[in-house]
């Protein structure tokens, strides 16, 4: 660690005496709310219409916040009527830049992504979650690359594809996307994409659905005769996924095929078995069923506990164990280290369980 990495540690020790009971961290996300670690924000600097449904928004984070990688999402929190709500989007930035961009389609009554994409003025303050997710590119990069998206879809793919125009341009000049959307107006970042195919050697097949309808995998192979060769990133509506992982099932290699679905991660079939959990700060303790969230256990015995997304996200709702085991009701992960965080909202008690809370 550097000597400036140490002061800082320092530094913030010893403001843990000045602060006290508030942690160095309370006063620090005070003064500017962009320093927090606890709670990291972002602020909007820009803003930039894609199209009539969709706006990318330009974000400065704190300083803390990680690096995120080319197709990777982050947990996005709006307060709306005084409440926190929390949705995930692709960072579409390279991550080199210095402004963390993500793009959003409002969705036919969608009250976040509406707000986001049409009611968030420059200026305006969000909660940010860290980077997430195994949707990328690996190292080395492959030779022969597809992409196949629809709509909202293309959002990831476009910052994999920024980066390799910026830091890998000969993998880009091989690469083929067939993107698919209404019509040419309608797809995002429709100029961009087209610009890029025109400088980098970039193929872009554009399918416009409201003539053409939508892909079938046949129509992927007329269009990409040698796609078994290529190793393919895809991202769009749950019935295209589907089709094109039968497809590499039947006729390819189904390890070549990588699929990001923009759905909640699921839970695990055995969950956990439940448990008394005491939250002891709180004073409350309760039994709880199988497979049921601490945070939705602690709240129904009356607890006041912190939450935020209530999906693993934004690590509001952490508590510390203190004793026995919880699990993670998406993973299966056991975790039962004293001390350990634990996400209350996506975490079933194993037993009988203490959380700091």
């Amino acid at each position: 660690m550097g000597v400036l990495g140490t002061f800082g540690q320092r530094a913030r020790a010893a403001a843990g005496w000045f602060t006290h009971p508030l942690l160095p961290d309370d006063l620090l996300s005070t003064l500017n709310p962009l320093w927090s670690t606890r709670e990291p924000h972002a602020r909007v600097v820009g803003l930039r219409r894609e199209t009539a449904d969709t706006t990318t928004l330009m974000l400065r984070t704190g300083r803390s916040w990680p690096v995120h990688r080319p197709g990777q999402f982050v947990g996005v929190g709006v307060r709306i009527d005084g409440v926190w709500h929390w949705r995930t989007y692709s960072a579409t930035s390279r991550p080199e830049e210095p402004l963390l961009a993500i793009t959003v389609t409002a969705l036919p009554r969608g009250a976040v992504s509406g707000v986001l994409a049409h009611g968030t003025p420059v200026g305006a303050l969000l909660r940010i979650g860290p980077p997430a997710g195994e949707f990328v590119l690996p190292q080395p990069v492959p030779e022969k690359l597809l992409f196949v998206t629809a709509g909202s879809g293309i959002t990831p793919v476009m910052a994999m594809l920024r980066d390799l125009a910026a830091n890998r341009p000969e993998a880009l000049a091989g690469a083929v996307l067939v993107h698919c959307d209404r019509t040419p107006t309608d797809v995002v970042f429709g100029p961009q994409l087209r610009a890029l195919a025109d400088s980098s050697g970039l193929r872009l097949v554009e399918r416009h659905t409201a003539v053409s309808g939508r892909l079938t995998p046949e129509e992927l192979t007329d269009a990409v005769p040698d796609w078994p060769a290529r190793e393919a990133w895809a991202c769009g509506p749950a019935g295209l996924l589907d089709d094109l992982a039968a497809h590499w099932a039947r006729h390819g290699a189904p390890e070549s095929l990588h699929v990001e679905r923009f759905t909640p991660p699921a839970t695990v079939a055995d969950g956990a078995p439940g448990g008394r959990v005491t939250f002891t700060t709180s004073g409350i303790t309760t039994d709880t069923a199988p497979g049921t969230p601490l945070l939705a256990a602690g709240e129904a015995a009356g607890a006041l506990l912190p939450n935020g997304c209530r999906m693993g996200i934004c690590h509001t709702c952490v508590g510390r164990l203190r004793t026995g085991a919880v699990r993670d009701l998406r993973t299966g992960d056991l975790h039962d280290i004293p001390g350990e965080p634990v996400r209350t909202c996506v975490s079933g008690a194993a037993g009988d369980v203490e959380i700091e809370l």
